[in-house]
């Protein structure tokens, strides 16, 4: 078995993608996951959703999520609340909490992800 090494990678290597349930314009760059990397315990993405492009209403069994927004501003909803996010909110979602998010702004909304565990299970 070979020794667990470090690893750095650019932003500009990972192609954007659209994951299931991600709607006009709601893309992500997977940046340190299972597939790409090997990480076993946590999922971390750079998400860039163009105005009006969304993340539908959802839940996850057993993961942890935190969204850190770094630029723009959207409009979050869990359960019966809707909230304004914007620069330098962080939302943290337990397992279980209904939400969905959205650009609601007039520029991209730019956030990170971070999901633990990296399945749902």
């Amino acid at each position: 078995m070979s020794e667990p090494k470090a690893v750095i990678r650019n932003i500009a290597e990972v192609p954007w993608k659209e994951f299931p349930g991600h709607h006009g314009g709601a893309l992500s760059k997977p940046l340190v996951d299972l597939e790409g990397l090997g990480a076993q315990q946590i999922d971390h993405r750079i998400s860039s959703y163009a105005p009006m492009a969304y993340v539908a209403r959802h839940k996850h069994k057993v993961q942890e999520q935190i969204y850190h927004v770094l630029s723009g501003e959207g409009l979050f909803e869990h359960g019966d609340v809707k909230q304004v996010v914007r620069a330098h909110d962080v939302v943290f979602i337990p397992p279980g909490v209904e939400h969905a998010f959205y650009n609601t702004g007039l520029e991209n909304l730019v956030f990170l992800v971070i999901t633990s565990p990296i399945y749902d299970e």
